[in-house]
């Protein structure tokens, strides 16, 4: 038995239970070790001063995009890969992760220039104000350097998952997000970087993520082989990794307008503090949001596989086992972050300087997104499944409720109405609403599932006759 043919049987006749515990672990920790890559960077910052806290919260956008670049090619070659493998088309899953690949670090190059080009008037759109703006600038200047390995990272990881070896792109991840906590320290204050110490410390962790990733396909652990001759010229193969990688640019691009949204509210009906304290919750949701993400990312590869093998009683199994999994999950963590959302904000003030305003504000936002979070499992869930069978344009709404469809007009009215209390709810009712959203998406697709499964059950019969 080939190694192809021991992992299509693996994914299409493991227990997937198994399979989604198994892959979702893993890819769990990745999402949370790439959500520490910025939030080490917060903590340590943090020690500075309050405006180093709010550069790191300001330059944030610019990193959500550069994600948003890794994750449409990423989560679109590798739900193109499962489907291809799923189906055995070996050779079309190699072109198709080659190709995102090189045209990954290619666009991560094109967007570090851009930044560089226009740093000032960048740094103020994004919300700085004229004593951010240094830090910001110091911060940045480092961080963008490391955009095209930042996006060639992502896609490297999402086809090492899409093959079912999430293990092995959690340990590039890991070892990278270990590094960046040791290095902070070290080149923040040992070395008195500051602010840039703190970017370089990042980019050199992604450096070493970087390079294991890559090793992993030079040595040949991984089914596709990231070979420059088989990227693809022609122009519907990217459209086709576009397509289905689109939910995932909505998502990571409305995070980033999200945030700039959120960053020049707080500065409107706030101060420093506020850009701050907002700032440091979203970091520590983005946290809690990872794991449900990690844990709907390690789902997917399993429902290609045995959605395009026409396997759909798995992929109802897998879905169903995957959602309470997740509710039970964000639930426990959420329940943690409400009772000690005062302490988890903490963390991040700095002990030099007066933080009651920040940590108040921090605390109080924290807690009302705590209550949201739970639900969100169901949003996640179905997204996946869309964006698993190719159904762009459905997983492509769905991905635009959270921060866009009903986000953006919250953020735009509520601050007017409730002022800074405004600013703090707008996420949190934007959650809630984007949960009851997904209710007849999720009962459709169990419909549907249901409906093709006794449709392939009445074929099987007839050809065994």
């Amino acid at each position: 038995m080939t190694k192809e043919d021991a992992q299509y049987e693996k994914m299409t006749q493991g227990n997937t239970k198994k399979l989604v515990l198994s892959l979702g672990t893993a890819t769990m920790i990745s999402m949370l070790i790439t959500a520490i890559y910025n939030i080490a960077d917060t903590f340590f910052v943090s020690d500075i001063s309050k405006n180093a806290t709010a550069a790191v919260t300001v330059v944030f956008p610019l990193m959500a995009i550069i994600q948003a670049v890794g994750f449409t090619l990423g989560m679109g070659a590798g739900s193109l890969v499962s489907s291809a493998l799923g189906e055995k088309r070996n050779e079309d899953a190699q072109i198709i992760g080659s190709s995102a690949f090189y045209g990954s670090v290619i666009l991560g190059t094109i967007i570090t220039v851009l930044c560089y080009i226009f740093m000032n008037p960048l740094m103020k759109l994004l919300g700085s104000t004229d004593d951010i703006l240094p830090y910001a600038r110091d911060y940045s200047l480092w961080i963008i350097a490391g955009f095209p390995l930042m996006a060639g990272s992502f896609v490297m990881n999402n086809l090492l998952r899409s093959e079912g070896k999430a293990k092995f792109a959690m340990i590039g991840l890991t070892t990278g997000g270990i590094l960046n906590m040791i290095l902070d320290p070290v080149l923040i204050s040992g070395c008195s970087l500051g602010i840039s110490g703190a970017a370089i410390a990042t980019v050199i962790s992604q450096a070493v993520s970087f390079t294991i990733l890559l090793m992993m396909f030079l040595l040949k652990k991984s089914i596709i082989k990231l070979s420059i001759k088989e990227t693809s010229h022609k122009i519907k193969v990217y459209g086709e990794i576009v397509k289905v990688g689109f939910p995932s640019l909505c998502r990571q691009g409305l995070a980033s307008i999200a945030t700039i949204l959120l960053n020049n509210a707080a500065k409107n009906y706030g101060n420093e503090s506020t850009i701050a304290a907002i700032g440091v919750t979203n970091k520590v949701v983005m946290i809690i949001f990872s794991m449900c993400l990690g844990i709907g990312q390690g789902y997917q590869p399993v429902c290609g596989y045995n959605y395009f093998a026409k396997k759909y009683d798995r992929v109802k199994e897998a879905m169903i086992f995957t959602f309470i999994f997740s509710f039970v999950a964000m639930t426990l963590v959420s329940l943690v972050c409400f009772i000690f959302a005062k302490q988890i904000i903490t963390v991040f003030a700095n002990s030099h300087e007066d933080t009651t305003e920040l940590i108040e504000i921090g605390k109080k936002a924290l807690r009302f997104q705590c209550i949201s979070m739970p639900i969100l499992s169901l949003n996640v869930i179905v997204n996946m499944t869309y964006q698993s069978t190719k159904r762009s344009v459905i997983a492509s709404i769905l991905s635009c409720c959270r921060q866009g469809l009903f986000f953006i007009p919250f953020v735009l009215i509520l601050p007017l109405i409730f002022k800074l209390n405004g600013v703090i709810l707008t996420q949190p009712i934007s959650d809630i609403c984007t949960s009851l959203f997904s209710v007849p998406f999720f009962i459709a697709t169990l419909k549907d599932l249901n409906k093709k499964n006794k449709e392939t059950t009445i074929e099987s019969a007839i050809e065994a006759i």
